[in-house]
């Protein structure tokens, strides 16, 4: 039987129940101590582990504490600081780019509307939800790999692409619960439900899954 939309928000209700008794502590796993420490280690995060964001970003934020730090360095100055992380030749571009666009547009100040997040360099939808949710309390569920396969997996949505994801996520759910919904669904999704070996057998919503070990 086809499972009606309320039935679907009321299983997705018991489902983030279950997982926040499960992951009291889900919150974001980058590093920062500012709105652009934070914009910028999501955006070094694409394509590439929080953990190693970490390990680089301490010495790249004590080098430029202010956008315009980025900007003055240019991508050739910054590409030692991030080496190690994944497409830094692409990064670099975008963190002088987006210092310069801080800089030129929001008096060097990380804005805390969606529209001028996403119009910077390098930052696209899922980029600025972060930044909303973390640095401005904005209610944002911004859906990454995980939060995508942890959705489909629990049949709270059939798209595999992140804005459609996002929205029936945001149907299901009551708005008070997208910012710590994206934590809970991406911390089940490392520790629980992991891409190619979900671990069933101890998932405290799998009662709740109708895709069991899928």
């Amino acid at each position: 039987m086809r499972e009606s939309k309320v039935g679907r928000a009321a299983r997705a209700a018991a489902i983030y129940e279950r997982l926040e008794r499960e992951l009291p502590d889900a919150k974001c796993a980058l590093d920062f101590g500012s709105k652009l420490d934070l914009l910028v280690a999501v955006i070094l995060s694409a394509q590439c582990t929080d953990k190693l964001v970490n390990e680089v970003t301490p010495a790249l934020f004590a080098r430029c504490p202010a956008a315009a730090d980025y900007a003055r360095l240019g991508a050739t100055g910054l590409e030692p600081f991030i080496r190690r992380v994944g497409l830094f030749h692409t990064k670099a571009k975008n963190l002088a780019a987006m210092g310069a666009a801080l800089v030129e547009r929001h008096s060097g100040e990380v804005p805390g509307d969606r529209d001028a997040l996403e119009a910077l360099p390098g930052v696209g939808r899922k980029t600025a939800g972060v930044v909303l949710a973390n640095a401005f309390d904005v209610p944002a569920l911004p859906v990454d790999t995980h939060v995508g396969r942890v959705a489909r997996r629990l049949g709270l949505t059939t798209h595999d692409d992140p804005d459609k994801v996002e929205a029936d996520l945001c149907t299901l759910l009551p708005k008070s619960r997208w910012s710590q919904a994206h934590h809970l669904f991406i911390w089940h999704g490392r520790k629980t439900c992991a891409a190619r070996a979900p671990a069933c057998e101890r998932c405290v919503v799998e009662t709740l899954c109708p895709k069991r070990g899928v």
